[in-house]
């Protein structure tokens, strides 16, 4: 097989996959783009709000906590990021102390034994609704996170693609270098 021939069908494969690669990008950017705006629609819907700055809700917290939360003090909860900081750094810490460190498991199996402890059935209850809440918002951190990813995959796979065109290009100005006769030396 000639050389201009196998340069042509190197560069026309390089051609094809550049045109899969812009048509992953496109999806990427599609997929970036929809669970960053669902992950920031449904949490702006639900108006959590993060204590306001200096506030008891902030300075009652322990104190590897209360950086996390300041960050965001007196903004809605909107983002991933957010989401991840307010379920560790804050509903975490509440529901230790509503559960004196126990989980919700060790609780609802007090509780079982004991029903008619009012006390203990308040504090199931509570932090059952708690880490549900704290589940939801680590589930929006996760995809907001995979959002995240997605655009960064998007950018990878746009430069391969550009990439990949320019080497097509000179593949084929070689393949026409390549089927011109070199001129004899004398």
């Amino acid at each position: 097989m000639k050389r201009s021939t196998i340069d042509k069908l190197l560069a026309t494969s390089g051609i094809v996959i550049a045109v899969l690669l812009l048509l992953m990008t496109g999806a990427l950017v599609w997929a970036h783009n929809f669970v960053h705006t669902q992950v920031t629609d449904q949490l702006s819907a639900q108006q959590i709000f993060f204590p306001a700055e200096g506030s008891e809700g902030i300075t009652t917290l322990p104190a590897e906590d209360q950086p996390k939360i300041a960050k965001y003090a007196g903004q809605q909860l909107t983002t991933g990021a957010q989401a991840e900081a307010y379920a560790d750094h804050f509903i975490a810490v509440h529901l230790v102390n509503i559960g004196g460190g126990k989980t919700y498991a060790q609780l609802s199996a007090a509780s079982m034994a004991d029903p008619t402890d009012a006390k203990l059935v308040g504090q199931v209850q509570t932090v059952f609704k708690g880490e549900t809440l704290r589940g939801l918002l680590l589930n929006a951190y996760a995809f907001d996170t995979m959002a995240i990813l997605a655009g960064y995959a998007a950018y990878g796979t746009f430069a391969a693609a550009v990439l990949l065109l320019i080497l097509s290009a000179l593949g084929f100005l070689h393949a026409g270098k390549a089927a011109t006769p070199a001129k004899k030396r004398k």
